[in-house]
């Protein structure tokens, strides 16, 4: 059995953050009911990060609503709505992200789904808070970057705010709502009652700041300086960055300034005695190490840094990770696949239990394709 088993989640919630925390309870055993709208069904069925589609949904829907049931129910007609009460009634766990006030103009808040079932745990995700100024804002994954201060740490002094390469507000409140929701259950477990829980992608961004903001709250409100040259961590010294080498790039940590000119025969480095000057003197540093390190391959690199622990690793891209050993050995790709239609590639759930990594091959449903199951399932 997997943990979850026996548990069922309704999803109400559309785009990313939401729909991946269900289905990261739907990889752990939880049976996963996502409720949509008729016809067009969860916006994020035409959200696209890319022009590629599969059987007339984005990948992006696919690979965050996999092993999910899809109940399609219109929330404005009262007869849908009656029957969406009676699985709420039955649920252990609701998931929904719409702006604030929507659920309760339907009727559907904590509160009245509490009245229906005591021991349902409520789960929302909004982009600020459920209160505030900027209650009403749109919660996008990119303008909480923007607005949380991160966007500040990425890119090298001298360029503008840079973003994430990819949806971090969005899949960091998708983890905090998982965690919130399961210590909920835990409780329950002792207490028989539910719970409301709240994240918001705002709240999760700054926690994932949280060495950085730390720094800056006790320091005076001193804002971080981005090093000049490969910037990677604007509180960390020199080396900390990623260097390009004559065929590549090599990526380097934490470490002593003095041994690392020793061990690339880079004496220029071993003047760098007081380890306060790795920070005051980061960039002067850093352009010795970039200047020196374009001479040689990354393996020449490699083959002097390993061998003495120095933290150091090859810069890969996903083409070559593919074909290491070490990514071969986690088995991480699994095929999902949804009835009468593609089988797709993407990665399983990350968490192991037991020994047994978790895999879901059944692909995300179409709309209201399980109507039918659902409704003489639970008598409908």
């Amino acid at each position: 059995m997997r943990p979850l088993e026996g548990l069922l989640v309704l999803d109400f919630s559309q785009f990313l953050a939401g729909p991946f925390a269900a289905t990261r309870l739907a990889d752990l055993g939880a049976r996963v009911i996502k409720i949509e709208r008729p016809g067009t069904g969860d916006i994020g069925r035409q959200l696209y990060i890319s022009n590629l589609s599969l059987d007339g949904d984005s990948t992006l829907f696919h690979s965050i609503n996999r092993n999910k049931q899809s109940y399609a129910a219109d929330l404005k007609n009262a007869a849908d709505v009656a029957k969406v009460k009676q699985l709420i009634a039955r649920a252990d766990v609701l998931i929904q992200n719409f702006r604030p006030g929507v659920m309760e103009r339907l009727g559907l808040d904590a509160k009245a789904c509490a009245a229906l079932n005591p021991r349902l745990v409520y789960g929302v995700v909004t982009g600020y808070g459920s209160a505030g100024p900027w209650a009403e804002k749109p919660g996008q994954d990119l303008l909480a970057q923007s607005l949380s201060g991160l966007t500040h740490l990425n890119g090298n002094a001298d360029q503008p705010p840079m973003p994430f390469g990819l949806s971090v507000a969005d899949l960091t409140a998708s983890a905090h709502l998982v965690q919130g929701v399961l210590a909920a259950l835990v409780r329950r477990g002792t207490t028989g009652r539910g719970a409301l829980v709240e994240v918001s992608l705002l709240e999760s961004i700054l926690d994932l700041q949280f060495e950085l903001t730390t720094t800056f709250l006790n320091d005076g409100g001193k804002e971080p300086q981005r090093s000049r040259v490969n910037n990677a961590n604007a509180y960390l010294g020199a080396p900390y960055g990623i260097y390009a080498t004559a065929d590549g790039f090599l990526a380097l940590a934490m470490g002593s300034v003095v041994k690392l000119g020793e061990l690339l025969g880079l004496p220029a480095l071993t003047t760098f005695t007081d380890p306060q000057t790795w920070f005051t003197h980061r960039d002067e540093i850093k352009e010795l190490l970039a200047a020196h390190l374009l001479t040689q391959s990354t393996r020449h690199w490699l083959d002097r840094l390993e061998p003495a622990d120095y933290w150091c690793a090859e810069v890969l891209s996903w083409p070559r990770l593919w074909e290491t050993e070490a990514f071969r050995a986690l088995d991480f790709v699994q095929e999902v696949t949804r009835p009468g239609g593609p089988t797709m590639r993407t990665t399983r759930c990350p968490i192991t239990i037991d020994g047994e990594r978790y895999t879901s091959p059944r692909g995300a449903p179409r709309v209201g394709q399980d109507n039918a199951q659902i409704q003489k399932d639970f008598g409908l």
